[in-house]
Order: structure tokens, then C-alpha cells, then sequence
């Protein structure tokens, strides 16, 4: 195991590793109720997306624990699953028309991976946009907390305001917050897993944590429940293309912001990242056929880095975890209907990812406001990729009016024109 993840290399050990795993498992697993919960509503049965959702999340992630060897989880999409409902809700389809799109949309999304596209993709990417999609990705985690825990909720005028500070699980969400923050300064290792623990140990004897059982038998997956023809003979297209282009910069952009803030890039390059892209691709492809909307890699994945995470075992760790969750959906409906229990490490982790802001060149606008540009958006609009398209938008058209055009690579210019012509003919969310 030394040899074949390199930990030593890395600065890690099997111990670490293995806390990294059950700290981003621990702060992802709502996926496996939450998404069934979604493509429920569009009319798929919740047996089948609950077991196609974990089939999707262990392929995945096994890929990218045993071939990528990084600490990078996958799953079924948050947004992605929204909009794969609302196509079916808007559209008059079946469920089974959609999941051929998406079929369709992950085999190209293979084609892309195996091609240099998605690498080239990483080198192009300046390395200000990179700062800010890290930045922007932390601001968003943190966002997600706070809004989970219940400080801060909706506001009709303000948009945003505090929340209610004697509710109990937001009260258990800040005592967890400070119990971690206390570990974390005492510099204990497994501070983010061990918080966790206590926080819901303390759940439990305020009645918040609540057990209707541990385990019980998986439901049995459904294979196949998909119309390819409905695909073509609808002119599926827009769809395709909204699943496929969402997906990619989704993705790409959580990969480069967690291994940015493992340290993991070298250079501006990304190691072994044909293997790492087939992580993704190949899970959207294995879960549309069992019956799930694509999967990405989970900006979760922090959870496990700032655990101390830096190779594929803890990846390899989160996919058993996640295999062993189908005989435990009572346990983990359980521990997924109490968000106290990670919020508080998603707040904390999003302080770890403003790390590279020092990085960014604030003197030179034309470098600096696209950096802002992401780290602005991608909290506010919920959206990662909508983040990126806004970066790559602004970042050529401020070089171009500044002068400096030509040291743009083309690759930028062709996807803020494609981001330009998404946001305003075929909006994913």
C-alpha cells in the first residue's frame, strides 16, 4: 500500500488517509438520500436512484482512488440532478428519455477524456482563473454550511440574513463549529473527523440524531431503463450539450481547486489526468444507465485534503464506504438529516481554500477582476460552472482591451465565446 499510493512521498500515512476518507465521506453522503429525493420527483422510482447513485459514486471514485491515486471523491451531481427534473418536468418527457441524454452526454464526455482537450484545457487555464475557482470553490463550501446549519436563511429584502440562533440545530451547528475550530488550534490531528464525532454524540442526547434503525438489505438495481431513441427523435441536442458542458467545467474546476489546495499541481499541470478525467465521465456514463443524473467530482473533497488526504487511498476509502452505505440506508438517513453534523467542516474548509487569493496579481485589473469576477458568482449564483463561465467570459475580453490579447490561449477564447452563447440561449439551472 506504501509503495502503490506513495504516502511517504507524500507526506501522509494509512492512519491519515483513512481519517481523510471518513471526513469527506462523512460530509457527501447526503447525496445517496438527497439525490434519490430529487429524481423522485421527475418520477424515478427512489429504489433504483438510490442504488444507481451509489454504483455511480463507488465507480468513480475507484478510479480515481486506484488509476488517478487522488484524494478526489465522485458522485451524482447537485444542480445537475435539478435540472435533469426540471427537463422532465418543462419538457413532457419521460425519465427514460432524460437518462438517454445523459448516456449520450457521458459517452462524449469519455470521448473528450481519453482525447488532450480536457488537458489542454488545465494548461490553458491561466493561472489567476485557477486562484479564483479554488477561492471561489471555498467561498461556496463555506456558503453551503452556513446556509445547512440555519445562519444565515432567506430574506426577501436583504436576500440573505441571520438566522435563528436558538433554533437547536443551529445552536449543535456552532457549538460543533467551535469544538472543531479548538481542535484545529490545538493542532490535533483529525480535528475536522474527530468534531464531527462529538458533535453528533452531543446530537444524539439532545434528541436531534434519531435512529429508526441501523441496517437493512439494499433494494436490487435496475439496469437499463433508458430510451436512446426517445434522445434523437425529441432533438434532445441543447440538453446534451447543457449536461455535457455543465459537467466538464463542474468538474475540471473542483479538481484543479482541491488538488491546488493539496498541492498536488505541478507546475500549473495536472498528473495523471486522463485517469482522473475518466473518473468522471465513466461514472456518468455507468449511472445514467442504472439510473442517475451525472456525476462530478465533489467539491466535498476538500473535507478530506484539509484532513490531511493527499493520495487515491483516501479516495479508495470514501468508494468502500460508499459500497457499505447500501446496507445502511437507515444510519445514513440518519446522520444526512442532521446537517449540524458537517456543516461546521465545510465553513472550516472554506477558510483552508482562500489560501491562493495571496496568489492572485490584485495590481493588474485585468487579471484581478476576473479572479473576482468567480469568487464573486459561484457562491451567489450556487454554481460552479456558472463561476467558471464568468471567468471565462470576462478574462479575454479584459486582455483584448488591454492590450494584451495575443497571450491568451486560444482554448480561453473559444469557451468564453461557448460559455457566452450557454448562459444566454441554454441556461443550466
Amino acid at each position: 500500500m506504501e509503495n502503490f499510493f506513495k504516502l511517504r512521498e507524500n507526506n501522509t500515512n494509512v492512519k491519515t488517509e483513512i481519517l481523510a476518507g471518513v471526513t469527506t465521506f462523512l460530509t457527501m453522503v447526503y447525496i445517496v438520500i438527497v439525490n434519490p429525493a430529487i429524481l423522485s420527483s421527475a418520477g424515478v422510482p427512489f429504489e433504483q436512484v438510490f442504488m444507481a447513485t451509489i454504483i455511480a459514486a463507488v465507480t468513480g471514485t475507484l478510479i480515481m482512488g486506484l488509476f488517478a491515486k487522488y484524494p478526489i471523491a465522485i458522485a451524482p451531481g447537485m444542480g445537475l440532478n435539478a435540472y435533469f427534473a426540471s427537463v422532465v418536468a418543462t419538457q413532457g418527457l419521460s425519465y427514460q428519455t432524460v437518462f438517454g441524454a445523459v448516456l449520450v452526454a457521458g459517452i462524449l464526455f469519455i470521448l473528450l477524456s481519453v482525447s488532450k482537450l480536457r488537458e489542454m484545457l488545465i494548461m490553458a487555464i491561466p493561472s489567476g482563473l485557477k486562484y479564483g475557482i479554488t477561492s471561489g470553490i471555498g467561498l461556496f463550501i463555506a456558503f453551503i454550511g452556513l446556509k445547512s446549519a440555519g445562519i444565515v436563511v432567506p430574506n426577501k429584502a436583504t436576500m440573505i440574513s441571520m438566522g435563528d440562533l436558538h433554533s437547536p440545530v443551529t445552536v449543535l451547528s456552532i457549538f460543533g463549529l467551535f469544538i472543531t475550530l479548538i481542535l484545529m488550534a490545538r493542532r490535533i490531528n483529525g480535528a475536522l473527523f474527530y468534531g464531527m464525532i462529538i458533535t453528533a454524540i452531543f446530537g444524539y442526547f439532545f434528541d436531534l440524531l434519531r435512529f429508526k434503525g441501523i441496517a437493512s438489505l439494499p433494494p436490487a438495481p435496475v439496469f437499463f431503463d433508458v430510451d436512446l431513441a426517445g434522445v434523437f427523435s425529441n432533438g434532445l441536442y441543447a440538453v446534451i450539450f447543457a449536461f455535457l458542458l455543465v459537467t466538464i467545467f463542474d468538474t475540471t474546476g473542483t479538481m484543479i481547486g482541491v488538488s491546488e489546495q493539496a498541492g498536488l499541481m505541478k507546475n500549473g499541470k495536472f498528473p495523471r489526468a486522463k485517469q482522473a478525467f475518466l473518473g468522471d465521465s465513466v461514472a456518468t456514463t455507468v449511472g445514467a444507465m442504472f439510473g442517475t443524473s451525472p456525476s462530478t467530482a465533489y467539491i466535498e473533497s476538500s473535507t478530506g485534503v484539509a484532513a490531511g488526504g493527499r493520495t487515491g487511498l483516501t479516495a479508495l476509502v470514501v468508494s468502500i464506504l460508499f459500497f457499505l452505505s447500501m446496507f445502511f440506508s437507515p444510519l445514513i438517513s440518519a446522520i444526512s438529516s442532521l446537517p449540524a453534523i458537517t456543516a461546521p467542516v465545510l465553513i472550516i474548509v472554506g477558510c483552508f481554500m482562500m489560501e491562493g487569493l495571496a496568489k492572485v496579481a490584485w495590481k493588474e485589473f485585468d487579471e484581478a477582476f476576473p479572479a473576482f469576477a468567480i469568487i464573486l458568482t459561484m457562491p451567489l449564483t450556487s454554481s460552479i460552472a456558472t463561476g467558471i463561465a464568468i471567468g471565462f467570459i470576462t478574462y479575454p475580453l479584459m486582455k483584448v482591451f488591454s492590450g494584451k490579447g495575443k497571450t491568451v490561449h486560444p482554448l480561453i477564447y473559444f469557451f468564453g465565446a461557448v460559455f457566452l452563447i450557454q448562459l444566454i440561449f441554454f441556461p443550466s439551472h
